[in-house]
């Protein structure tokens, strides 16, 4: 009986990626994890219709092929829509995306939206018009780790480096990456843009406390026409948008 139930085991784990494959069964999902660290959201506002942006979304495209790409940094581009009334209609913009800008400019006092503009760990960054080296942080905050299923459901933990007392909450965002669009009106006619990190769908959920954890999942349908080619995820507590630890990486190998 014992050696009938070793090959029973044996049998069952050696087919195991079969039987996962079944119909009915759960699609594989990838998972990414940060570091203890912090990682830096790096949030890019642009517009195809700005003609100062082209530049910095060339800034933003080189850390493809950083080290601290998804280690240090998770970039994502939000197309904001208040261009599209001057001569062209950006395809990638949504106005919750305008709205997102408008509340980090409320909070920071200020009386008027730009493009583009960068705001890193929730707060505006203009270093990047100095030529100032991206900011990073060594602040120890815990570990993000999230699941992303082909059926769209994410699943998270966030394990905190200390005492988390205010309610938290999961921001995930679906990337496009090796994006073109040619121009044809407006300050950017005739020209041919790329774009990379750029965010095509965006979706938020309260997390729960469970023990030394925090935990959540939501399902972010692919509803765009572009195919993502990376994911974000980033936690913050629940009414303010500056993120305590994000993470991202490839859903599959990006173009250099």
């Amino acid at each position: 009986m014992k050696l009938a139930r070793v090959l029973v085991m044996i049998l069952t784990a050696g087919f195991s990626p079969l039987l996962a494959e079944q119909p009915g069964s759960s699609p594989p999902a990838t998972t990414f994890e940060s570091g203890n660290t912090q990682s830096s959201l790096i949030e890019l506002f642009t517009s195809e219709g700005c003609s100062s942006c082209p530049p910095a979304e060339k800034w933003l495209s080189a850390l493809k092929s950083s080290s601290d790409l998804w280690k240090k940094a998770v970039p994502v581009a939000f197309h904001v829509d208040y261009w599209d009334h001057l001569g062209w209609r950006d395809r990638f913009a949504k106005p919750e995306f305008t709205s997102r800008q408008q509340h980090y400019a409320a909070a920071w006092g200020g009386d008027s939206l730009y493009t583009p503009s960068f705001v890193v760990n929730g707060k505006e960054w203009r270093g990047w018009f100095g030529g100032n080296a991206m900011p990073i942080t060594s602040t120890k905050v815990g570990v993000l780790r999230v699941s992303v299923g082909d059926d769209g459901k994410v699943s998270a933990t966030f394990a905190p480096d200390a005492m988390q007392a205010r309610p938290l909450a999961l921001t995930v965002a679906l990337l496009g990456n090796d994006l073109e669009s040619d121009v044809k009106r407006g300050e950017n006619s005739g020209r041919k843009l790329r774009h990379d990190f750029v965010v095509l769908q965006l979706a938020k959920t309260d997390l729960i406390a469970s023990g030394d954890c925090w935990i959540g999942s939501i399902s972010i349908p692919k509803q765009n026409a572009e195919k993502p080619r990376a994911f974000a995820a980033w936690v913050s507590e629940e009414d303010v948008d500056s993120p305590i630890q994000a993470t991202g990486g490839w859903l599959n190998s990006p173009a250099r």
